[in-house]
């Protein structure tokens, strides 16, 4: 295993992040654990989670799964570097309160309490605002944060599906507080969508923050999805569907795939493999559901995709290019 660094922090953490967004709603607990156990076994030490994980009525079962297997042994706790978020209304659907969401420095408090019970730990490494606030000032939500900090109750804040001024924001106000500020940006990043490359990557590299892709296979259609279509007789669903629906998106789909096939490499693979190349990416976030994905998965941090490859997948997948060229000059 690969270990970097968590942006401008000390914390050491492994270039493939476990996602657990699965744990619960697709995956049962036993399973989920034995992913965990392999994840660990493999030496990967990052785990992400959010406390509304779980979904409709079982909001903060995944985190429970998570804090059933630090119980089972507790050693698992002192090995991983834990993430998890706060944003959501964690009220049953068709219940949700006022103050129960979003970012105030009471929901702060809130959400940290109940997160910690579930996960069975006294402490959270990387506690990331799964969205932005609109009507919570930063001064607000540093105090929260600081006060958690200074209790021990978390030790590194982190942000997710933040723009770039954002992220400019919140790491200004809390350097006029003396705190260290956001660590890491998690946000939607993969080689069909490379939007994060114009303002929010840049953002996260000048403010030193690791920057942690989730969907990296953009839902699966980075994964080989036609040939499992045509092969497999699997027909794709949701937005991989929609995706495949528009003739333009399909056929660069296509090429990609042909692409992979003519080098022999997997395309999910590739699709991981890619984003370890890229400048700024601490490592992106795999939600296996078997432990079979899992390993499919960690073949990517032996890929070298060589040059060639890498300037043929810009072809068919080129970024929006630096800002504010992209839309200026």
């Amino acid at each position: 295993m690969e270990y970097t660094q968590l942006g401008r922090t000390g914390l050491k953490v492994s270039r493939l992040v476990l996602g657990t967004m699965n744990f619960g709603p697709q995956t049962d607990e036993a399973t989920s654990h034995a992913i965990m156990d392999a994840a660990l076994d493999a030496g990967l030490n990052f785990f992400d989670t959010a406390n509304v994980y779980g979904w409709g009525e079982n909001k903060g079962r995944t985190e429970e799964i998570v804090g059933s297997w630090f119980a089972k042994d507790p050693a698992h706790r002192d090995k991983v570097v834990l993430a998890t978020k706060v944003y959501g209304n964690m009220g049953a659907d068709g219940e949700a309160w006022p103050n129960h969401d979003k970012l105030s420095a009471v929901n702060i408090r809130r959400a940290v309490e109940a997160s910690l019970k579930r996960l069975n730990t006294d402490y959270i490494d990387v506690y990331q605002f799964h969205h932005i606030d609109r009507r919570t000032p930063f001064e607000e939500i540093w105090q929260a944060v600081e006060v958690l900090i200074q209790q021990g109750k978390i030790l590194y804040a982190g942000s997710s599906n933040f723009p770039g001024y954002k992220i400019a924001q919140a790491n200004e106000t809390a350097a006029r507080r003396g705190m260290v500020g956001l660590v890491s940006e998690q946000c939607l990043y993969n080689l069909y969508e490379r939007r994060a490359e114009m303002e929010v990557v840049p953002a996260a590299q000048d403010y030193g923050l690791g920057v942690i892709p989730w969907s990296p296979l953009h839902g699966g259609l980075l994964g080989g999805v036609i040939r499992k279509e045509t092969e497999g007789g699997r027909r794709a669903t949701g937005r991989a569907a929609e995706t495949l629906a528009d003739p333009a998106a399909r056929a660069r789909l296509q090429a990609y795939e042909d692409l992979l096939d003519k080098h022999g490499v997997d395309p999910g693979e590739t699709a991981l493999a890619w984003l370890l190349t890229r400048p700024g990416v601490t490592g992106p976030i795999i939600g296996p559901r078997t432990p079979e994905q899992l390993t499919g998965a960690l073949r990517a941090l032996e890929l070298d995709l060589g040059e060639e490859l890498l300037a043929s997948l810009d072809e068919i997948f080129p970024g929006p290019g630096p800002s504010p060229e992209a839309f200026a000059w």
